[in-house]
């Protein structure tokens, strides 16, 4: 609704045309659907980035290539960040033929353009995997916190497999103001960083390791059960969504209000 809608809506009112309590359902049903803009598949929220600090991300896992551009061409025209996550190389070739500008990081398996100004917010963020094997999520990970302005640094192979080599960059990563640790197999990583660090920790448990490790859930029920405190732990591979609670973790105090 813009200005001449509501001062019609309110001229209204006062000629007794509509009622207060029709106007304020009216009002409500407008504010409501604000922000939304429907594709036909999609539902886009360019809202969000007021709402939340950051824009709405694409998961594009299940989605055509068509339907990924046309959302990403919408979130680019509001000049929004714009992040697709999962990826494929295959999709990224036909999207990168529609949408030119943007970038693809295979590793991280992130389609992206970024369009806003960097804010790095109150420290650097320490980005810390047990494994190789975990650097895909890792990078997915990293590579958010990067687009939305956040410093970044990464400490990867750094599991308890060999201990002194988590203690070689303790100095360090006391120094991050948030740490995002990402470790498979039964995920012990995370409690020895959260017993090394004053920073919060992201925890991130991945699909790596053997069968008892059930695809995960050892890692996600061994973060969860940790005896260290100050530890959220986001879902299996979610590297996107450790990502966004380190963010705004690093932001926090610097948002104003939207009320």
């Amino acid at each position: 609704m813009d200005i001449d809608d509501l001062k019609g809506l309110l001229e209204r009112v006062a000629s007794g045309e509509t009622s207060p309590v029709n106007a304020l359902e009216q009002l409500a049903a407008d504010t409501a659907s604000a922000g939304i803009v429907n594709l036909g598949h999609t539902r886009l929220d360019i809202d969000r980035r007021r709402r939340r600090g950051v824009s709405e991300a694409i998961f594009c896992q299940g989605k055509t290539p068509p339907q990924i551009c046309d959302i990403a061409r919408r979130l680019d025209e509001q000049g929004q960040n714009v992040i697709c996550t999962r990826v494929t190389a295959e999709t990224a070739r036909e999207c990168l033929g529609q949408l030119p500008d943007f970038s693809y990081d295979p590793v991280a398996r992130l389609l992206f353009k970024v369009n806003e100004e960097p804010n790095p917010g109150q420290g650097r963020i320490a980005v810390v995997t047990a494994g190789t094997t975990d650097i895909p999520v890792a990078e997915e990970a990293a590579r958010c916190l990067e687009i939305w302005g956040d410093d970044v640094d990464r400490y990867y192979d750094v599991g308890v497999a060999g201990l002194h080599r988590i203690l070689a960059v303790a100095g360090d990563l006391q120094r991050a103001s948030v740490v995002v640790s990402i470790a498979g197999m039964e995920a012990a990583l995370t409690s020895v960083v959260a017993g090394l660090v004053s920073a919060p920790v992201v925890a991130v448990p991945t699909s790596v390791g053997y069968g008892t490790h059930l695809k995960g859930v050892a890692a996600l029920l061994g973060m969860m059960n940790s005896c260290s405190g100050g530890i959220g732990t986001v879902n299996i591979d979610n590297g996107f969504g450790a990502a966004l609670l380190a963010h705004m973790i690093n932001h926090v105090g610097m948002r104003k209000s939207i009320n």
